[in-house]
């Protein structure tokens, strides 16, 4: 089962895995009569908003009526958000993990007592490079992302007895629709305090440069794919060359941090 399979990344996945012979329950906001993909005869198309219970609950049962089962579920449906942290309102922001983070906790709850009765399965969430290391004029977003890193952690280990493997999903730039404004929303207030800030330039930035990013989605969904077919999910999954290397500078950055006042900070327990 994927969420936002029509179209970025959630397409490219559903296209790799009925390439690999799997059956894919393939959830889209509106399903695109013109996308050969949707007629696939390996592919169920359901129509879903992440945010609606019923809506995920109808989609679920319907799957597990054609399929008889869910194998693998990958949360992707989500969108972005740029803008200064005193710019995005707090309707912005809560739209925002209506559908980042309760979206994933509404279609994983779904999913959930179909894979304990049977006894294994594996739920992947798609966060972003954005859920391990902060990015200027992101906060919302990163808000976001870092969350369901966070959910998908915990329930590796709280899921772990019943055979479910869990992870996220941690993908840098990829040359997708993301940026486009279907995708990518930016904060309707814009302060001139933030004027000619590097905030706004992050924001330009994205606009200016959409449809140029170095990552190639096929090669991220075959590269997932093969993952998954290793039986052994790793708790987070980075995708693409530069978000590998800029996450591992980010992390050893963090703990030359930690070594700076580990001595003084150990000094914090009771004396026994």
């Amino acid at each position: 089962m994927i969420t936002g399979a029509g179209r970025g990344l959630g397409h490219a996945f559903t296209e790799e895995a009925i390439k690999n012979g799997d059956m894919v329950i393939a959830t889209v906001r509106k399903v695109d009569d013109a996308d050969p993909l949707m007629k696939n005869d390996n592919v169920f198309p359901v129509i879903m908003d992440v945010t609606k219970k019923e809506d995920v609950a109808a989609a679920v049962a319907a799957g597990i009526k054609k399929f008889g089962r869910i194998d693998v579920l990958i949360n992707n449906a989500g969108f972005g958000m740029s803008g200064a942290f005193e710019e995005v309102s707090d309707e912005e922001l809560r739209n925002l993990m209506e559908t980042n983070f309760f979206g994933v906790t509404n279609v994983t709850r779904a999913v959930l007592p179909t894979m304990r009765e049977q006894g294994n399965g594996m739920i992947l969430t798609v966060s972003s490079q954005a859920g391990a290391m902060g990015f200027l004029g992101s906060s919302a977003y990163c808000s976001s992302k870092y969350a369901v890193v966070g959910l998908s952690e915990a329930l590796s280990m709280e899921l772990a007895p019943f055979g479910i493997q869990v992870a996220s999903i941690l993908p840098g730039s990829f040359r997708t629709d993301f940026r486009d404004s279907s995708s990518m929303k930016h904060a309707k207030a814009s302060l001139e305090a933030y004027e000619g800030s590097s905030v706004h330039a992050a924001r330009d930035f994205l606009a200016a440069n959409n449809h140029k990013q170095e990552g190639d989605p096929a090669k991220a969904a075959a590269f997932l794919y093969s993952i998954i077919e290793s039986g052994k999910l790793p708790k987070r999954i980075l995708i693409g060359k530069k978000c590998c290397e800029d996450v591992k500078a980010y992390l050893e950055e963090r703990i030359s941090e930690i070594d700076s006042y580990l001595g003084k900070s150990s000094q914090t327990d009771f004396d026994e």
